[in-house]
């Protein structure tokens, strides 16, 4: 009989402080591992908040934002996708969330933070954990300067120093 996997929470270290978030791996348990895998490659680390819109969440997570990235901000991912595990977890403020293509099961690497309700993602979107520790750094976060044709595009870049796994409380 295995082991199950001692529970770990996720330390999102950016520019502008940390936030921590817990996963549910009872609702999402391949997005939950998927995050967690690219997490411990190191995946994130110099990645960028790219779009951030107050009110509504803040997305990071695309490989095209670290310094030396090619292509467009918001369109790379790791090179393979995960399906969806849509489930019943609402999009409130703190929830964590993967983005996506038009196709539901189009999510790799990028997420999303929600910055307030956004209940009509429900069902569409994978929710796979929350924020614990750290919410006075997603309102710094949310609410810096955007500019762009959907004023979205953050003024300043603000890095994803890190993200390192440890143990639950």
């Amino acid at each position: 009989m295995s082991t199950p996997a001692p529970a770990e929470n996720a330390i999102i270290k950016t520019s502008y402080g940390e936030m921590t978030v817990s996963f549910w791996p009872d609702v999402a348990p391949k997005t939950v591992e998927n995050f967690k895998k690219l997490a411990r490659e190191g995946f994130y680390d110099g990645t960028a908040f790219h779009r951030i819109i107050k009110g509504f969440m803040i997305q990071g997570g695309c490989p095209n934002t670290k310094k030396d990235g090619k292509g467009m901000a918001g369109t790379g991912g790791p090179g393979h996708s995960v399906k969806a595990e849509f489930n019943a977890k609402p999009h409130v403020r703190g929830v964590l969330s993967m983005a996506r293509s038009s196709h539901p099961d189009s999510a790799g690497s990028q997420f999303f933070v929600c910055h307030g309700d956004a209940r009509f993602l429900d069902n569409q979107y994978t929710a796979f954990g929350t924020l614990i520790a750290g919410d006075d750094v997603l309102d710094r976060i949310a609410t810096v300067p955007t500019t762009g044709s959907e004023k979205s595009t953050p003024i300043d870049r603000i890095e994803v120093v890190s993200v390192r796994l440890v143990p639950a409380a």
